[in-house]
């Protein structure tokens, strides 16, 4: 199994930035994407932003140029810095990884951490 502990998450007016962390730990070898999704009140999950083991990045429309996904291999940590924080953005934001095994992938989530944007 993987275990993954976000933190970061916190209360900010508009505008202001936040960098949410998140640390793998256990069964880490081959993981392969890592991601971030995050759940407003009453809504489904949506994904944020994902990055692969090589790199690659994308974003949900809604926050490209605001927010960037990194990762470091070494280790097992993945970041999203939120910049031009909106209330919109206000949710529990998840960490993700990604292990490929046998053409099946196989999901683990954290536990989230809260981000609130108000004024």
């Amino acid at each position: 199994q993987v275990q993954l502990a976000e933190s970061g998450g916190g209360l900010v007016q508009p505008g202001a930035s936040l960098r949410l962390s998140c640390a793998a730990s256990g069964s880490i070898f081959s993981l392969d994407a890592m991601g971030w999704h995050r759940q407003a009140p009453g809504k489904q999950r949506e994904l944020v932003a994902v990055i692969t083991s090589g790199g690659t990045t994308n974003y949900v429309d809604s926050v490209k140029g605001r927010f960037t996904i990194s990762r470091d291999n070494a280790k097992n940590t993945v970041s999203l810095q939120m910049n031009s924080l909106k209330p919109e953005g206000t949710a529990v934001y998840y960490c993700k990884a990604v292990r490929l095994r046998f053409g099946v992938a196989y999901e683990y989530w954290g536990q989230g951490t809260q981000v609130t944007v108000s004024s």
